[in-house]
């Protein structure tokens, strides 16, 4: 058991310790009491207020102006063509060759055929001369009959004659009248086959066209410039032509210039149609509104053109309407079927408020923004917000410039705060696209430039030269 001694000291050692435990508590009850707060500093800038036009952005597909199937326009073999696949080819340019002998048989027969009908025309004019002649000599004879006829009769009233010689002179005058007859008979078939041999030279100088025609499609010629696809038939095949079924040979597409189809939706249209009739920005249906263009590996817009077409409604399967630009396409780069990114002007020229996103703030569907008033204290404003532009918020409502709004710090204010601010100011980044606009001016239009079929291998006789063909070539090396 212990003392009473040891019982006394722990018992003081516990009076102590509790001692010292009320103290420490004390302490830190008074360390803990809270200080005056800290004051909030943030940056607040002005919002940039500056012209600008609105470009409104597009996903686009281009398109050839100009796209041919070439086809054989008449039928039979192939006999040679005469195109590098893939390369650019110019109107005219020989292409391919049908084998051209059983054509030129059919021109020589053609020919035949008018010489034979300007045979029988001379031959008919020949016979109406003869029946002609032939009718004056009747005509003679009916002259003399008649007066024959008339001395006869006098002489036998007279008793000068007898009946028979009446009886004869009669049957005279009525052969000449019968020759007479039979001469005009022969004059019109003389004028019969006049107009028979005059139609059989029609019909032989219309096949000898014919024929002309279909030896000269028997070259295939390209009927526009631009670049060519590769060979869906090859040398020594039988071709068919003339129809919509025709062997296809090639096809060829248009690069300059090249048109831009893209789909602008129900709200954007219906902007453009507002903008116009209040006078803010002409419709495209109206002026060539510019347009630029960016392929998708490409930085800015390099490409630029001007609408082309605005169609006549909305399409019911998308509810988007079609609209088209057309670019010169000078060096080529755009080809038919690529997507590019368009860039069409979405108003006109106006004085926008600017503000960088990161002075927005989001609060379910409202977007704000906090303004410092005079006093220093933080007030909230709901603003409507439209596109970016030169690096920057368009701010459709809500703002009016004026106002200091918070750019930086906004996770350390909130409504009704006093903060102490710092300025900055706003700064715009370069835009790739003009702040301003004005549509394209007619001698500066884009158009359909489709290169027109030649009128003939005669117009120059050495560019349409028909080359000789492989087997030609062959049969003279033989």
């Amino acid at each position: 058991m212990k003392s009473y001694s040891e019982f006394m000291w722990q018992a003081a050692g516990f009076v102590t310790s509790a001692s010292l435990l009320f103290v420490v508590g004390c302490t830190q009850e008074v360390s803990s009491k809270p200080s005056a707060p800290a004051t909030v500093k943030v940056t607040v800038a002005k919002p940039l207020v500056m012209p600008i036009v609105e470009w409104d952005e597009y996903t686009g597909r281009l398109d050839a102006i100009d796209s041919v199937e070439v086809r054989a326009r008449v039928s039979g073999y192939l006999e040679s063509t005469h195109f590098d696949e893939g390369q650019m080819v110019q109107s005219g340019d020989l292409l391919a060759i049908i084998d051209q002998r059983p054509f030129k048989a059919e021109h020589n027969a053609a020919k035949a055929r008018l010489e034979e009908a300007t045979a029988r025309l001379a031959e008919a004019n020949s016979l109406y001369k003869q029946a002609i002649a032939e009718k004056s000599d009747v005509n003679a004879q009916l002259t003399l009959a008649d007066r024959r006829l008339d001395r006869v009769k006098r002489l036998f009233a007279r008793k000068a004659v007898t009946k028979e010689e009446i009886d004869v002179t009669e049957s005279e005058q009525l052969q000449a009248t019968a020759a007479i007859e039979a001469a005009n008979a022969k004059i019109e078939s003389a004028k019969a086959g006049i107009a028979t041999a005059q139609a059989a030279i029609e019909t032989a100088k219309a096949n000898i066209e014919s024929a002309v025609l279909n030896l000269k499609y028997t070259q295939i010629r390209a009927p526009i410039t631009g670049r060519i696809s590769r060979r869906y038939v090859t040398e020594g095949n039988l071709i068919s032509g003339g129809t919509s079924l025709s062997t296809l040979i090639t096809t060829i597409v248009s690069l300059k210039p090249i048109h831009c189809y893209f789909d602008a939706n129900e709200h954007d249209f219906l902007k453009y149609v507002r903008l116009a009739r209040e006078g803010k920005r002409a419709s495209s249906r109206d002026v060539k509104n510019p347009v630029y263009v960016a392929l998708i590996d490409e930085q800015g817009y390099p490409h630029n053109g001007h609408m082309d077409f605005v169609d006549n409604r909305i399409d019911v399967n998308t509810g988007t309407m079609r609209g088209r630009a057309i670019l010169a396409n000078e060096d080529e780069l755009l080809t038919p079927g690529l997507f590019v990114k368009l860039r069409l002007p979405g108003s006109g020229r106006y004085d926008a408020v600017l503000i960088p996103d990161s002075a927005i703030g989001s609060d379910q569907s409202e977007k704000f923004v906090y303004v410092i008033d005079k006093q220093g204290v933080v007030n909230r404003r709901v603003i409507t917000t439209g596109p970016i532009s030169h690096g920057l918020r368009i701010i459709r409502s809500g703002l009016d410039g004026s106002e200091e709004i918070v750019t930086r710090g906004l996770q350390r204010v909130y409504p009704g705060i006093t903060v102490e601010t710092s300025n900055e100011t706003i700064e715009p980044v370069a835009s790739d696209l003009p702040d301003n606009y004005v549509p394209v001016p007619k001698e500066k239009w884009l158009s359909r430039t489709m290169a027109k079929i030649p009128k003939g291998i005669e117009a120059n006789a050495e560019r349409y030269r028909l080359p000789q063909s492989r087997t030609n070539t062959k049969a003279e090396k033989e």
